[in-house]
């Protein structure tokens, strides 16, 4: 008996040693590339700005319009579960930061950026153009290259990121 006391009491200190490493390596500022990340996002709000500048922002057309409900309702029952304080338009990982893994994120690990590109796609279907499909290509790489990099910093603070990405996917659910 005492031996198997020993053993509970053993794991139940490593559990506890693994739980604050990972709480210290949330806590600790990783080191981004700043440069990187605040180009990644300079592009973002280039392309959603010249989208907004060039052409209506709010659609005419029935589908059209329930694809940008949709994108908004998305973006707000993303911030809500993550709570507007811990909102980062950067990639980079906040000390102090924890994984969020309710709400939409049950599903996939990247609301805020499926609703922008849900709700780019209906701006830019609402008034096609060449230029408009341009820059919604260009938004649509930039994201997903702003995802990459954004997963790489979360795999890095926070190990059990990837048994979530096991079981979620990135923005769209069931798919990708």
């Amino acid at each position: 008996m005492p031996k198997r006391a020993a053993n509970r009491a053993r794991n139940k200190r490593g559990q506890a040693l693994a739980e604050a490493a990972c709480r210290a390596m949330a806590s600790a500022p990783l080191r981004p590339h700043r440069v990187k990340s605040y180009t990644l996002v300079a592009i973002q709000f280039g392309c959603l700005i010249v989208l907004a500048l060039t052409g209506p922002i709010i659609a005419r057309a029935p589908l059209l319009l329930a694809m940008e409900v949709a994108a908004l309702a998305l973006a707000a029952w993303a911030i809500l579960t993550m709570r507007i304080r811990h909102v980062n338009v950067t990639p980079d990982v906040r000390s102090g930061s924890r994984l969020v893994r309710e709400g939409p994120y049950r599903w996939i690990r990247h609301p805020m950026y499926a609703s922008i590109l849900l709700g780019a796609l209906a701006l830019v279907l609402e008034t096609p153009t060449l230029a408009r499909g341009i820059v919604y290509a260009v938004l649509a790489i930039d994201l997903l290259v702003k995802l990459h990099y954004e997963e790489q910093l979360l795999s890095a603070a926070f190990p059990p990121y990837a048994v979530y990405c096991e079981v979620s996917k990135r923005l769209i659910p069931f798919l990708y």
